[in-house]
């Protein structure tokens, strides 16, 4: 069975309360218990992690190397973290980049991704389907 790890970033322990109107009503408990779920389907068992502290999240990246892949929302970090961009690069296994919203659609600022182009690929826009979609890049 392969195993996805799946990193949260900053604020995202927020959901359910943190702009409804842009990241959905529904907490990251919820969401995860939804992958849980799905992830079982499709033959696959996930990590969860969370963290608002940059470092943290470098080492959940570093010690995801024995997994089968990673889904990282790193939140605003996406938008200027070096060092987690260095993290994916130092491991060879394939990291898929999410976000609830469309990065695009909203302020300039967040049109910049410095983890895409160290990334597998990149969900956004699609909710709490952006990770189901995400999981489902790992048989492509």
């Amino acid at each position: 069975m392969k195993n996805i790890v799946v990193i949260n970033g900053p604020n995202l322990n927020m959901l359910g309360e943190r702009e409804p109107d842009k990241y959905g009503s529904e907490t990251l408990a919820e969401i995860n218990a939804y992958l849980t779920v799905k992830a079982a389907e499709l033959g696959l068992s996930l990590t969860f992690l969370q963290s608002n502290v940059e470092g943290e999240l470098v080492t959940a990246i570093q010690d995801a190397a024995g997994a089968d892949g990673v889904i990282l929302n790193a939140g605003a970090y996406t938008h200027y973290s070096i060092a987690i961009r260095d993290a994916i690069a130092s491991i060879t296994v394939p990291v898929v980049e999410v976000h609830l919203s469309n990065i695009y659609k909203r302020e300039e600022f967040r049109h910049v991704s410095v983890i895409a182009p160290v990334c597998k690929g990149s969900v956004a826009g699609f909710g709490k389907d952006s990770y189901l979609l995400a999981l489902y890049s790992f048989f492509v």
